[in-house]
């Protein structure tokens, strides 16, 4: 193969321009043009160097690569990128070796922007215009016509148009990755996912190793800025403030791109401003190393406009998720999230946990009394103890108005590690507030099931420990969950048999002591099941209180026994009295005196007959809504009863104010009275207090003849109990009624309808 033996004429200097020596220092740290030199003679490649040695190309210089063959030609082209311009010898290790290599090069790689110079020693070999017109190249010379000026021109030609070409093909893919970008970043819905897809997307639309971080402007009035991802040497510093950051360089770039809202394009550097709605701001910081060209600066301009627009619905979504995942008044989780990562606990088999309920003993009486402002603040004083005194990994959430959740080590979770925590009292508004709280404990090595199931655990745990020990703690045991399961068996089975009237109301009658007359009956409510069983009333009238069940039960209860007094008055039985005790949930459901007033308009009874038993614990609630409520049912003539009396802590004075009519003798002291010196004692209490209050006195659980004696010395005025007869169905009562010697103690329960 011929060799051209000179590349250059002296008069081909007057068509070179050269650079001064620091004119070139500075161009050489400006991106270079990539040419590579194909030929299997090692003369041809020090010639073109020479020839160009510092001798830039529309303003950059020239970087040559060297292959010597095809198959090195090959695996430079795999490893390089952005070559512009192939000197490329058409005969090397074979005649066609150098059109091979274009196919190639144009098909298999895919390069279309690359310019090819087809080079050859040989015109007469490769005829022009064939290779120019089968071979895709974009210029065909011989060795002999590139001269130093010939070969000066050639190449400026030809990277001039690989500039247009590249250009062009960068933008267009360019575009097309924003939109992808766009499209991708519209799936992200949650902020730190949307701030790291911009890193990646901004490395792929570079094509750049980024060290990148992207900051969020946080809604506080601060306006303190918090690093929500971040990639490289940069990746320590996610959920950290900006000031944390040991950069200086960085922290400018980053502020002055906040204080000023737009782009920032430096010589290493580059700043992005994205801007959103109420403050969601996002900067991304993007290290570059050198400076981006037009096309890039333009394609990121392009990208910051698109991507800005999705940032408000991101923003959104991250707002919704905080609102469905974190209470918004403490900022910590809320019960959801609490669920989830006991959940999560759980199916990673750590066992070793406990969870624990807290409820914060008389919450609601404090938030009614002293307002929900100081509620807040009490509840942010609780959050901010637990959170200084339990280890960090312990994960604290709010479950209800006045319910915290805690999940951590068995070790830590513990009635003697949280108890403590509220005997110093919290300091609220520069006063000094006490509380209690009670906790229901649940081991997960106790708990089977879910998070669901381990924070039920744990409820239940509370509910007894708040139904038996006030202000204490109480652990979960699986023998709980039997019982709680029995109870909702049998609330169920409540619910059902109040919808199919297996339910009745029987009655007790009351007995003056001095004559053993009847002179009044108590209404009470019973359950026999389908298959003849009776449930205790002290089984299944709890449960119908914490229910709520008692109200329409109530009502009904009520109901019935003021048409049966009718019936009994229309007999001839009119003076006497109807008992019937009331709950406090029925006391204090709205419309009770509503109830009342249709009960007895309905039936017809006199009022004057009606006498509503409550129990001393409900007697003694918030004192000016019961005095209120008592006195408009004194208004209607109806007779009001304290029922278990001696029970409960009833204050004297306030006994005074209650415009009640009897008092009600606890069977436990009736039954003890003639064992135990102190039960009497309790007896003859009441019973002298009822006489200085002017109230009438009946004991009830009356059982013997020498019970009923001694109750009748010491001025008793009445009794009802087995010993005079046994709660009766309707027509017993009436057979009592009329031959009064006939007791019924035995009793006889209506038919199955």
């Amino acid at each position: 193969m011929e060799k051209e033996s000179s590349m250059t004429d002296p008069q081909d200097e007057e068509l070179l321009t050269f650079f001064e020596e620091e004119d070139i220092n500075v161009l050489r740290t400006v991106r270079e043009w990539k040419v590579l030199i194909v030929d299997d003679d090692d003369d041809v490649h020090q010639a073109t160097v020479l020839a160009l040695s510092n001798t830039p190309i529309l303003n950059r210089t020239i970087k040559f690569l060297h292959a010597y063959s095809a198959k090195q030609a090959l695996e430079c082209l795999q490893q390089e990128v952005d070559v512009a311009v192939i000197l490329l010898d058409v005969v090397m290790e074979r005649e066609d070796a150098g059109l091979k290599l274009v196919r190639t090069i144009r098909e298999d790689l895919g390069l279309r922007d690359l310019r090819i110079i087809l080079r050859t020693g040989q015109p007469g070999y490769a005829p022009e215009i064939d290779a120019i017109r089968d071979y895709d190249i974009n210029d065909y010379k011989t060795k002999s016509e590139l001269s130093r000026s010939g070969l000066y021109t050639t190449l400026t030609s030809s990277i001039r148009s690989y500039e247009q070409i590249h250009t062009l093909n960068v933008g267009r893919r360019g575009l097309d990755m924003i939109i992808q970008a766009s499209g991708q970043m519209m799936t992200h819905q949650s902020m730190r996912e949307f701030a790291s897809g911009i890193i990646s997307e901004i490395s792929g639309l570079l094509r750049l190793d980024l060290d990148g971080l992207v900051c969020a402007r946080e809604r506080s009035s601060s306006g303190q800025l918090t690093v929500i991802a971040a990639s490289g040497r940069f990746a320590q510093y996610i959920d950290q403030p900006i000031d944390t950051i040991d950069d200086s360089i960085v922290m400018a770039a980053l502020n002055q791109t906040l204080r000023e809202r737009h782009n920032q394009f430096n010589e290493e550097s580059s700043v992005l401003f994205f801007s959103g709605k109420s403050g969601n701001d996002l900067i991304a910081y993007l290290e570059t190393g050198t400076p981006l060209d037009e096309m890039n600066l333009q394609l990121l301009e392009v990208f910051c406009t698109n991507i800005a627009i999705n940032l408000d619905n991101v923003a959104l979504f991250d707002q919704l998720h905080d609102h469905a995942y974190n209470d918004q008044l403490l900022h910590i989780p809320n019960r959801l999230a609490f669920m989830r990562a006991v959940g999560d606990t759980i199916a990673a088999r750590k066992l070793s946990d406990t969870v624990a309920v807290v409820d914060i003993d008389h919450f609601s009486h404090l938030n009614d009394a002293l307002g929900h402002r100081y509620g807040d603040s009490l509840l942010k004083g609780v959050c901010q103890r637990l959170i200084e005194n339990l280890p960090e990994d312990t994960i604290i959430a709010r479950l209800a108005a006045d319910t915290f959740g805690l999940l951590g080590a068995n070790a830590t979770i513990t009635p003697g590690t949280l108890l403590p925590l509220f005997r110093e009292p919290f300091v609220i508004d520069g006063a000094e507030q006490s509380l209690s709280a009670t906790i229901g404990f649940a081991r997960l090595s106790e708990v089977d099931g879910n998070g669901s199931e381990a924070v039920k655990s744990a409820n239940i745990a509370l509910n007894l420990a708040k139904n038996t020990a006030r202000g204490e703690g109480c652990y979960f045991t699986r023998n709980m969950e039997f019982e709680t399961r029995a109870r909702m068996r049998l609330l169920r089975e409540l619910r059902s048999a109040f919808d199919r009237e297996r339910l009745f109301v029987v009655y007790q009658p009351q007995f003056c002591l001095k004559d053993r007359t009847p002179i009044g009956v108590e209404a009470l409510l019973r359950w026999r099941t389908d298959e003849g069983i009776f449930v205790a009333p002290d089984q299944f009238i709890p449960l119908a209180e914490s229910s709520g069940l008692i109200v329409g039960l109530g009502k009904w209860v009520l109901r019935t026994a003021c048409h049966d007094l009718q019936r009994l008055t229309k007999e001839g039985f009119r003076n006497l009295r109807m008992a019937v005790n009331v709950s406090v949930m029925q006391f204090r459901s709205p419309g009770f005196l509503d109830i009342v007033d249709n009960a007895i308009s309905e039936s017809g009874i006199d009022p004057r007959m009606l006498e509503l038993e409550i129990t001393e614990s409900v007697a003694m609630l918030d004192a000016n809504f019961m005095l209120a409520t008592i006195n408009r049912l004194k208004e209607r003539n109806i007779a009001i009863a304290i029922d278990d009396f001696g029970t409960g802590f009833s204050s004297l004075s306030y006994l005074e104010r209650l415009n009640v009519d009897r008092l009600k003798i606890d069977q436990s002291f009736i039954s003890q009275m003639m064992q135990t010196n102190s039960s009497l004692r309790i007896v003859e209490t009441i019973v002298q207090l009822g006489h200085s209050l002017k109230l009438q006195v009946i004991a009830e659980g009356v059982e013997q003849s020498a019970q009923a004696d001694l109750l009748t010395r010491l001025g008793c005025h009445e009794g009802q109990g087995y010993l005079f007869a046994r709660p009766m169905a309707f027509r017993q009562l009436k057979t009592l009624l009329t031959d009064p010697s006939n007791t019924m103690k035995t009793y006889v329960p209506p038919p199955i309808s």
